[in-house]
Formats: C-alpha cells, structure tokens, sequence
C-alpha cells in the first residue's frame, strides 16, 4: 500500500520529505546518507554535506528544520573524529541540533546517515510534483562557492561564509512558500541544476523547455566549465515552477540573500525535458519513457 494512502500523509515518495499532518502545520521527514568514497577521502566534509543536504531538503518543501539523528557507521577512530566535526560545524552553523541516533563502532565499512525533521505550515507546503503547465520555471543559486578538492562536483558555497547569511539563504525558501509564489519546487541536490528540474517533471508528470544559457552561472565557469556546472550539486540553489506573475518575487528574495536567480524556460505538458542552446534543441528526458524515481505521485493522488 503507497505510504501516502493514509489520511495523516499527505506527501511522501517522489518528495523530498514526506509530511505527516500535525494539526495546522506538517512535520517534514527526511533522510539523506552519503557516499562512502566521500567519508574515506574527505571525512570531515562527508560529515558536513549529511547535515547540509538534509537541511536543503526541509527547505525545498518550504519547512523549517528542528531537529536531525544520525546513524554512523566505522572502524576508524581517527576517521570518525573527523566525520564529528565536520557535523559539528553543520550543527553550529543552521543551528539544527542532532539529537541522537545510532553508532556501528565495529563494521568494515565507513557510512554516515542523518535523518532530519521540520515543520511546516499546511498552506505553505511545497511539493515537487505540482509543476503547471504555463509556469516559469525559475532557478536561483548562490554562485559565490568553490569545488572542493574530494569533491570535484559538489559546488560548496556555505563554509566561508557568515552563518547568519547561510539561515538566511534557507529561510528564503521558507518565504518563498509562505508567499504562495510557487507552484512547486526542489533543492539541486546530486543531479545538477537539468537533473533535478528532471526529477520535479517526472514526478509533476509534465515537460519543459530551457534555454541553457539563461541559468545562472559563475564568470569563473563559462566556456569549459559549464557542463561541470549543469552537473554539481549547489551547496544553496532551488529550482521552481512558478506562476509567471510571481518570478520576480522569488528571484529578488534570494538576491538579498546573495543568490543569482533567472527564469530559464517555461513548464509544458509535453512530458519532455527539452533543452535549447545557441539555435540548437533538443530532447534530454522523455518522461513516456525515461525514468529518473519512478515515483508518480501525481498520477496516485487522483486515483485515490
């Protein structure tokens, strides 16, 4: 039976939290692990992003996160350290606390997962799968990042910076939702900026047509850089099917907070991901037949 068939779920696989009902407001829950050749090459940032990514996920549903329990797994005393601190310091800087969890002190392998909760409020919650044909589809990132060494296509934008500026980049999104600006949205998570507006179509069981040259992107990565770019994982970027009167808004509430944003194409119902470049075109994801989840939860919605 889908998970989402209960009463109190109103939106579980193919999102990037489910949301149980809570009274006025949904509990957001989440989880997120990360790979292990990151925690073997780079322990103290694998321990970083597994806070990172799953703060973002709250976010893209237009929640705020409250609280995060982790599940460690090692056989290294020295890497596990380094994998804490990296933690701590995702801890110190959102300010979501890690309240507990599990700890394998005797595997041979090295795994760090954390699963995170938030809340949000009913009319502001924010799928991915609810994308309307005729919306904007608008990109806002923070384009002031590096690569990191371990982690050549993971755009990081977060550690240098004043960790009042990064709550803020995540309480935008919260605003965004609060606002109504959005029809749907998500965090460009591993699958990079294409990827992840892939993954909302699918689910939205809609199309889209982009112009590959209106996406953000830093002086620094023109030319050579850009499909590296359209790849990465942004440390704080969010994609959004928005209705046309209301893609200024979002894109100036993530301009305070020093991110770039750009209307980049538009939402269709042909169920195809086309992308356009300098007079080309053409067709990345034909969702009658291409699969990124698998999930509808579109298509189940209306069934029940």
């Amino acid at each position: 039976m889908p998970t989402d068939s209960f009463a109190n779920v109103a939106a579980a696989e193919g999102e990037d939290a489910a949301a149980i009902d809570d009274g006025d407001h949904y509990i957001l829950f989440a989880a997120d692990g990360i790979m292990e050749s990151l925690v073997e090459s780079d322990p103290y940032m694998a321990g970083y992003f597994a806070v990172l990514v799953n703060i973002n996920d709250i976010a893209a549903m237009g929640g705020r996160a409250t609280a995060m329990v982790d599940v460690m797994s090692m056989s290294d005393e020295v890497l596990c350290g380094r994998m804490l601190r990296g933690m701590e310091e995702g801890v110190r800087r959102f300010r979501v606390p890690i309240v507990g969890g599990h700890t394998h002190p005797d595997c041979d392998y090295h795994a760090i997962d954390i699963s995170v909760i938030g809340r949000v409020r009913k009319d502001a919650l924010v799928r991915s799968s609810t994308a309307a044909d005729g919306d904007d589809v608008v990109m806002v990132m923070d384009l002031d990042g590096h690569y990191p060494k371990t982690t050549p296509y993971a755009w990081e934008t977060t550690l240098a910076k004043d960790p009042k500026l990064v709550r803020r980049q995540m309480e935008a999104a919260a605003i965004v939702a609060e606002n109504h600006w959005v029809h749907a949205g998500k965090d460009l998570s591993n699958p990079g900026s294409v990827g992840t507006l892939g993954m909302l179509l699918e689910t939205s069981e809609m199309g889209a047509e982009v112009d590959i040259r209106s996406i953000p992107i830093p002086e620094s990565e023109k030319g050579e850089g850009l499909i590296r770019w359209l790849l990465a994982y942004q440390g704080c970027g969010f994609v959004y099917s928005c209705p046309p009167e209301h893609s200024a808004d979002v894109i100036a509430e993530f301009a305070k907070v020093g991110c770039a944003g750009a209307v980049v194409g538009k939402i269709n119902s042909s169920r195809r991901l086309t992308l356009t470049m300098d007079g080309e075109k053409g067709v990345l994801f034909d969702f009658t037949k291409d699969i990124i989840t698998g999930c509808r939860p579109k298509s189940r919605r209306k069934s029940e």
